[in-house]
C-alpha cells in the first residue's frame, strides 16, 4: 500500500472514531433522549413503512387460525377473528402516531395563535381569551373529551377533534406568558421604535424565540395524546372495528385476557413503550434546554 493510500485510510478511520466518540459522549450526556429515541424508533418505522414490517393483512380474517398463540408464523398470535395481532400492532402505530400528531398539531396552532394575540395586545382580547382558557381548564380533560366525543358521535375523527378541543389552552397559556415576557425585552422595544408593525414584530421577533419552548411542549404532549386517544377508543368513542387502533384492540382483548392474553397484551405494551419513549424524549429536550434545573 502506498503512503498516500495509507494516510487516506488512516484519516478515514480516525474520522470514524471521532464520530463514534462524539456519539458516545452525546448518549452519555443525554440518556433520556437516547433511551427515548431507541424506544420510539421502531414504532416510527412501523408508522412510516407498515407494508414492509407487517407480515399479514391487518384486517383479513381466517376461521382456521382463531386464537392462535404466538408462534413463528404469527409473532403475536391471532385474535378472535384469526387476524394477525403483530400486523395489527404495526398498522396501529401509523393510526396512533398520526392521530396524536394531528391532535397536538391542531391544538398547537390554535393555542399559539390565541396565546400570542392575548399576550401581545392584552386588554379585552386577553380577558376574553384567558376566560375561555380558564373555562376549558376548569374541567378534567378526559371528562371534557368524553363529552365532546360523545356529542360528535363515535369515530376516530371525533376523537381527534375532542382531544384537540381540550388541549389548545395549554399552548395558549404558554404563548401568552412567553409573548408578555418577550414583549418587554429591548429588541422588541427597538423594533417598535423603528416603526415595525405588530404582525412584523410577532413574526420576526416573538415567534422565532418561542419555537424551542413549543417543541419541548409538543414532545411532552405527544405521549399523552396517544394515551388519551387510546382511552377514548377503549371505551368505544374512538376508532371502530376493523380499524387496527391500539386502544380498541386492548378493549376487545380484555375479554379474553385470562385465556388468550396476547390479544390485548401486545397492543398495551405498544402503548406503554410509545408513551414512555416520547416522555423520555420530552424530558431529554427539556433537560437540554434547562441543564441546571
Amino acid at each position: 500500500m502506498s503512503d498516500a493510500a495509507y494516510v487516506k485510510e488512516r484519516g478515514a478511520s480516525v474520522g470514524d472514531d471521532h464520530v463514534v466518540a462524539k456519539l458516545t459522549i452525546f448518549c452519555r450526556r443525554n440518556p433520556g433522549l437516547t433511551v427515548g429515541g431507541l424506544l420510539i424508533l421502531p414504532f416510527v418505522l412501523f408508522a412510516l413503512l407498515p407494508e414492509i414490517f407487517a407480515t399479514h393483512d391487518p384486517i383479513k380474517t381466517s376461521i382456521r387460525e382463531l386464537y392462535a398463540p404466538p408462534s413463528a408464523q404469527h409473532f403475536f398470535g391471532t385474535d378472535e377473528l384469526g387476524r394477525d395481532v403483530y400486523s395489527r400492532v404495526v398498522y396501529g402505530a401509523r393510526i396512533s402516531l398520526v392521530a396524536a400528531s394531528l391532535i397536538i398539531g391542531v391544538a398547537c396552532i390554535v393555542g399559539v395563535f390565541l396565546g400570542t394575540v392575548a399576550g401581545f395586545w392584552r386588554g379585552w382580547s386577553d380577558r376574553v381569551i384567558m376566560t375561555l382558557v380558564d373555562l376549558v381548564l376548569a374541567f378534567p380533560s378526559l371528562i371534557l373529551a368524553l363529552a365532546v366525543s360523545a356529542a360528535l358521535g363515535p369515530g376516530l375523527r371525533s376523537a381527534i377533534i375532542a382531544a384537540a378541543a381540550v388541549w389548545w389552552p395549554v399552548y395558549a397559556r404558554l404563548l401568552r406568558g412567553l409573548t408578555i415576557q418577550l414583549g418587554e425585552m429591548e429588541f422588541v422595544t427597538a423594533a417598535r421604535a423603528m416603526g415595525a408593525s405588530s404582525p412584523a414584530i410577532i413574526l420576526r421577533h416573538i415567534l422565532p424565540n418561542t419555537i424551542y419552548a413549543i417543541i419541548v411542549r409538543i414532545s411532552l404532549d405527544l405521549g399523552l395524546a396517544v394515551l388519551l386517544l387510546a382511552s377514548l377508543s377503549f371505551i368505544g368513542l374512538g376508532a371502530s372495528a376493523p380499524t387496527p387502533e391500539w386502544g380498541a384492540m386492548v378493549a376487545w382483548g380484555r375479554i379474553y385476557f385470562l385465556t388468550e392474553w396476547w390479544i390485548g397484551a401486545f397492543p398495551a405494551v405498544a402503548i406503554t413503550l410509545v408513551v414512555v419513549g416520547i416522555t423520555l424524549l420530552g424530558d431529554g429536550l427539556n433537560d437540554a434546554r434547562n441543564p441546571n434545573r
